[in-house]
């Protein structure tokens, strides 16, 4: 009789094991979670994995902390912590490396996420807006957003996303912030710029929907940023806190249907903005604001993906509120993932804020597990549980794909912007005369313009010289500069600026332009520099260097090639002043 009842005993043991998360077993160390090979995103199979899950490990679902590298350009133990400890369910990655280095990486994220009780694949999320090079240097390099825009061309930036999806899928990434969906109507916005597809509210709208089909139809989430909108700050909330004071009517007018035009077409993600929106709630930003996540978005706007927030180490976020109490403000706001870039410490902080406000009740368990059901839909969806794995040497193949590289040169040149032409353009490049290269350091760095002089070098056949100024030319610079321009035959001047031009960059250009020399212009950054030297005699916006500097040297080669006569196929996605409206650019 005895050893019927152990029987049964152990029978009723082996049924709780099975059966879920009351099971004593479940909770053991050598318990591991196995999932059937083609999962479909039911609502069934969802509620079962949360059902097994610990506050623990819901909370970490809830949570994409940036990652932390060894001296061999691999995740660390720190990072291996966050993921295996603090139970991560995502994250960013940041750096440079190449495509190989980039799979392994990935690939290894992976593997530890793996080894976990419930075996939960990982979202792998990057800023890729101008293509994986902006984290993996052999990436195809493409325009920036307002570069793609210039072109007109729908086809072409679903293209560019497409591309840039299927090189970052052959690497492990499933995530990208990309789109830019915020329409840029203030020209001197301090961050957002040239990556916003520019101040016409319908392209921006089209803009967005066609990247955001490209970018998922290849196996990656896109998302729309930064909601409700970042076009018309003048700070920028990486330094500081913005506000935004128009109305609801400008609100609903300008900026939302980028968003609303991306919800409609399904985007999955959506970005939030370190921004007060005045118009909706006048005390929080929008990362922390009940009233915009969860009234406008959700409710007024019908969004059912992921929220995730902008990075929370951004001054505008942690200056006031730090790590902590604004993770737990902005998952009760009705965020689905909290973007922990700070320090280690930092985000060990965001988990355990986290973890206590669940347990206490501060955070409602229908909150988290809300969000616990979009983030595991969407880990299905996209065939992350059979499929969380890359092969390096097809990862490698593809980001290096000629073909790739040959249509972002394409579009490039499509998107080069021809804005004025008082007879200077197209140079002769047969012509032997000699061609003065001059323009500014940007951000200390001097390879900007040594790329731009090595590329007009190779279209001129006559001597090239180049002078490399300050960001903001002295008197005794521009002095040099108009020196030497009396020894030259013919002038190109690059500018830059990230927001207002440096003063000193528009009296050099003029000064230039006053020697009767021919003499052509063109911005590295944003389109409106020409406001700084309107008498300069020819004119092209190449929209290459976004505000922190980062190069998209496909863009201006391609400036130089329309200099030296390809056809510029570019029109502005913005206006300049009165002088140059929307849909402005010449021909040849």
């Amino acid at each position: 009789m005895k050893r019927i009842i152990r029987l049964l005993s152990c029978m009723t043991m082996l049924m709780l094991a099975l059966a879920g998360p009351t099971s004593s077993l479940a909770k053991t160390d050598d318990f591991q979670m196995n999932y059937p090979p083609n999962m479909k995103p039911n609502h069934g199979m969802v509620q079962r994995i949360i059902a097994k899950m610990s506050p623990k490990e819901k909370i970490g679902q809830l949570v994409m902390p940036s990652t932390h590298d060894n001296n061999q350009q691999l995740p660390n133990e720190q990072t291996k912590k966050l993921l295996q400890e603090y139970k991560a369910g995502s994250v960013i990655i940041y750096g440079d490396r190449d495509s190989e280095k980039t799979a392994q990486y990935n690939n290894q994220l992976q593997e530890w996420a793996n080894e976990t009780r419930l075996r939960i694949p990982l979202f792998t999320s990057a800023d890729l807006e101008y293509g994986a090079v902006q984290h993996v240097t052999d990436a195809t390099t493409f325009p920036r957003q307002m570069g793609i825009a210039a072109t007109g061309d729908l086809e072409a930036a679903k293209k560019v996303a497409a591309i840039t999806a299927e090189e970052a899928r052959a690497m492990g990434f499933n995530w990208n912030y990309s789109p830019v969906a915020d329409v840029n109507t203030n020209p001197l916005n301090p961050v957002i710029g040239v990556r916003s597809f520019g101040a016409d509210v319908d392209l921006v709208s089209d803009m967005t929907v066609a990247q955001v089909d490209g970018y998922q139809e290849n196996g990656v989430i896109a998302t729309a940023k930064h909601f409700p909108g970042h076009g018309d700050t003048s700070v920028d909330s990486h330094y500081g806190l913005a506000s935004v004071t128009y109305d609801r009517e400008t609100l609903e007018n300008i900026h939302l249907p980028p968003f609303e035009a991306a919800i409609e077409a399904g985007v999955d993600s959506i970005m939030t903005a370190h921004v007060i929106i005045e118009a909706i709630d006048p005390e929080l930003p929008a990362t922390l604001s009940e009233k915009v996540l969860t009234g406008l978005l959700r409710e007024e706007l019908g969004f059912d993906g992921l929220i995730v927030t902008d990075a929370m180490s951004m001054d505008a976020i942690d200056e006031e509120w730090g790590s902590g109490q604004a993770a737990v403000m902005t998952i009760k706001a009705g965020a689905d993932i909290v973007m922990a870039t700070g320090t280690y410490e930092e985000q060990i902080e965001t988990f355990e804020a986290l973890l206590d406000a669940y347990q206490t009740g501060e955070i409602s368990k229908k909150r988290i597990d809300d969000s616990l059901e979009r983030i595991l839909t969407k880990k299905i969806e996209y065939n992350l549980f059979k499929d969380r794995f890359v092969d390096i040497n097809h990862a490698v193949e593809t980001t290096n794909d000629p073909e790739h590289k040959q249509f972002a040169n394409d579009i490039a040149q499509q998107s080069i912007t021809l804005v004025k032409n008082d007879g200077v353009l197209p140079f002769d490049k047969a012509d032997q005369a000699t061609t003065l290269v001059v323009g500014p350091q940007i951000y200390g760095e001097t390879y900007y313009m040594e790329h731009i002089a090595e590329a007009v070098d190779q279209q001129a056949t006559g001597k090239v010289e180049s002078i490399i100024t300050s960001t903001n030319p002295s008197e005794q610079e521009i002095a040099n500069v108009l020196q030497a321009a009396n020894n030259v035959d013919r002038i190109i001047a690059a500018t830059f600026s990230a927001s207002e031009l440096p003063a000193g960059q528009s009296r050099l250009v003029s000064e230039l332009t006053e020697t009767g020399k021919p003499t052509v212009a063109f911005s590295l950054g944003l389109p409106y520099d020409i406001q700084g030297y309107p008498e300069v005699s020819a004119y092209l916006a190449s929209y290459a260097v976004e505000r922190w500097g980062s190069p998209v040297p496909t863009s201006w080669n391609a400036a130089v090639d329309v200099i030296f006569g390809e056809q510029p196929g570019g029109s502005l996605p913005v206006s300049i002043n009165d002088a140059y409206n929307i849909g402005t650019g010449l021909k040849y």
